[in-house]
């Protein structure tokens, strides 16, 4: 697989294993805080426009799409949040029940034993043992003093659990999208389509030579607090960059194209069914030579279960 086709993370390391949650999670039980930002019924045109798309994610052909009303966090979940269901709850993430989950080699901080190997075609990612969103780069890490920075290592199961218990759910691909542009029309990013440079950075990617360097002239390596740069003109913080974030549809990279019953273009859910889901938006690993996904129509996919160390999620209203 060629490096600009790479997927966001490899797939779970050990998805032989059951991964069953502990805990009881009642459904809208707990409090959701994060600040809302309320968007009006709308239609947009979906998909690439730039020309800048990855030829086998499906980011065309464009078409327009309505949507209802909803409301969506101006931010991504963060470790706070996420702490607050877990005490509430007992939950347990599916890293935390493998044992295990994907950390990028630079972000990683545990003994050599711990370290279970590299990811086939990605080698930057690694296994880490006891590395999960507690512990995001592994049992020599933790995320004190991270309260308001994004909670990664969770995956499409673990964020389906936090929005049952906070009466919320999970964007469809087009609410995510329609959020991102904040209502610039076709525009490349959530800013408009200017690129950015180290004159001044509007979202956290990484900088430098991918893999290898990371010059940090944004000021992080891994996550960014959720409110760093400007909001988009919805007021939404960082849809692209810093983590990807999962949506509610199953991905097909031909969805786009078969526009019927199927997949309509008022309030598309995606897919009736599939293997892998949708996650939008890039993260602190995104660049331009490797995965230029931080852009509003970029799409990429993993299955359910798997977790990884730039991957969280935001929610919307039921």
């Amino acid at each position: 697989m060629p490096l600009s086709a790479a997927p966001a993370a490899p797939a779970a390391l050990d998805a032989s294993a059951s991964a069953s949650a502990a805990g009881s999670v009642t459904p809208g039980s707990g409090e959701h805080l994060i600040e809302q930002a309320h968007l009006a019924a709308g239609t947009f045109v979906m998909g690439d426009s730039s020309g800048d798309r990855n030829a086998a994610d499906g980011e065309v052909p464009q078409h327009p799409v309505s949507l209802a009303a909803f409301s969506i966090d101006v931010t991504s979940v963060t470790n706070d949040d996420f702490a607050r269901f877990v005490d509430a709850t007992g939950y347990l993430t599916e890293a935390e029940t493998f044992g295990n989950s994907a950390v990028f080699h630079l972000a990683v901080a545990a003994p050599e034993e711990d370290i279970m190997g590299r990811a086939a075609g990605a080698p930057w990612w690694l296994g880490v043992n006891g590395a999960d969103w507690k512990y995001p780069g592994g049992r020599d890490s933790s995320i004190d003093g991270l309260g308001d920075h994004p909670v990664v290592h969770i995956s499409f199961n673990d964020a389906q659990a936090y929005c049952a218990w906070a009466g919320r759910r999970l964007p469809t691909e087009a609410e995510w999208e329609y959020a991102s542009r904040g209502g610039l029309d076709q525009a490349k990013y959530p800013w408009g389509n200017e690129e950015m440079d180290a004159g001044g950075w509007r979202t956290n990617i990484f900088q430098g030579e991918f893999p290898r360097t990371n010059t940090l002239d944004d000021g992080y390596l891994t996550t960014a607090p959720v409110r760093s740069f400007e909001p988009n003109d919805y007021g939404l913080f960082q849809t692209v960059g810093n983590v990807w974030e999962w949506c509610s549809d199953w991905y097909d990279a031909n969805y786009y194209a078969t526009l019927s019953a199927d997949s309509p273009t008022a309030n598309p859910g995606g897919p009736l069914d599939g293997t892998v889901r949708v996650l939008r938006g890039g993260s602190y690993l995104c660049h331009i030579s490797y995965c230029n996904r931080y852009r509003n129509s970029a799409r990429s996919q993993n299955t359910p279960d798997s977790s990884m160390g730039n991957a969280g999620f935001r929610t919307v209203s039921l």
